[in-house]
């Protein structure tokens, strides 16, 4: 109890520590609100990557390819709509329409959800079978899963 006590003040004193370095309105110290911010763009990241992986064929090729630059290869606006003739404002509009549309089918058929779902229960399935190696069923058990997972 009283070690644990220790480690809690300990922690204490270091966050306080942090926030002398922060200005008083932010409500997390300067280095993690960092990290969370970079989490929270790779999820973003991540999340219209796979909508697009899923549903991107029924755009139009012309939003495929404003789509694809703006958010998977990274053009600012400005270069995409100089490439295209057309305004940056244009362009903005286009990709928040393919979001849109994107997130609409997957409200629909909620395609990325079962397949994230699928992959969770494969990877707990092979590392319960990881477990108990021992078992020859659960050796083919794990195997089967991994292939699963590489398939997905």
């Amino acid at each position: 109890m009283q070690a644990e006590s220790l480690i809690f003040r300990r922690r204490r004193n270091n966050l306080q520590n942090e926030h002398m370095f922060v200005k008083k309105k932010y409500l997390t110290p300067f280095p993690l609100s960092c990290n969370i911010t970079r989490v929270i763009a790779m999820e973003k990241i991540l999340e219209q990557t796979l909508l697009y992986d899923f549903y991107g064929e029924l755009l139009t090729e012309h939003q495929k390819r404003v789509y694809e630059d703006v958010v998977l290869n990274d053009y600012s606006l400005s270069e995409i709509a100089d490439e295209l003739g057309i305004s940056r404002q244009g362009v903005h509009d286009m990709v928040k329409r393919c979001s849109r549309l994107l997130n609409g089918y997957e409200e629909k058929l909620h395609l990325v959800e079962k397949f994230v779902s699928l992959k969770e229960k494969v990877g707990e399935i092979r590392k319960i079978a990881k477990t108990r190696e021992s078992d020859p069923d659960m050796e083919e058990i794990e195997k089967i899963s991994a292939r699963i997972l590489e398939e997905l």
